[in-house]
């Protein structure tokens, strides 16, 4: 059975197994503990019995365009990466963002190369708002995935803005992923 709950201090020690991913941002023990003070309610953990981790996300309030939810970082062990449960944890984070903090959307960045997470997150109802350039580690673009909240009834928040130095015309936004490689890469 998994358990979902806040992050604490002792699973700092424990994040290595599900961390490992190439395109993850890790922030080290600093950031973590960042976020722990700011945000403690938007860093969930789910656990298996016997207390092994099996994946976590991390988030914060943000008040740009709309008040909104961001996630920061998720990582997922690898035998854990399973839609249903992706899923189940994000609804956890989705439902506090939505019900506690009356956001108008969650977003996050994910790498263009990580076509089946992009794909697996469209079914999770979120759409590609906008493309960053050399967003990971300088190299790597990212797209920025929108998830619209109940109190975004007319999805305004999903409609991107124009603004060339940050958004892809509308047809480019899919040009870096190889539809090819969609089974090859792990999310």
């Amino acid at each position: 059975m998994t358990t979902i709950r806040k992050f604490c201090c002792n699973d700092f020690l424990r994040l290595s197994t599900v961390n490992l991913e190439r395109f993850t941002i890790t922030h080290g023990v600093e950031g973590y503990r960042h976020f722990l003070a700011w945000w403690p309610q938007y860093f969930l953990v789910a656990e298996a019995p016997g207390n092994r981790i099996m994946g976590f996300v991390m988030g914060q309030t943000q008040e740009f365009d709309y008040p909104h939810g961001h996630i920061n970082e998720m990582a997922f062990a690898s035998e854990y990466r399973s839609k249903q449960f992706v899923k189940n944890l994000m609804n956890h984070l989705e439902d506090i963002f939505d019900y506690t903090d009356a956001a108008y959307f969650v977003d996050f960045h994910v790498s263009t190369s990580k076509s089946s997470t992009i794909k697996m997150f469209e079914e999770f109802d979120y759409v590609i708002y906008r493309r960053r350039e050399r967003y990971f580690r300088g190299t790597e673009d990212a797209l920025n995935m929108r998830k619209a909240l109940s109190r975004d009834t007319t999805k305004k928040s999903l409609i991107p803005f124009r603004d060339k130095n940050s958004r892809a015309p509308p047809g480019e936004l899919y040009t870096a992923i190889d539809e090819n490689e969609a089974d090859k890469d792990e999310f």
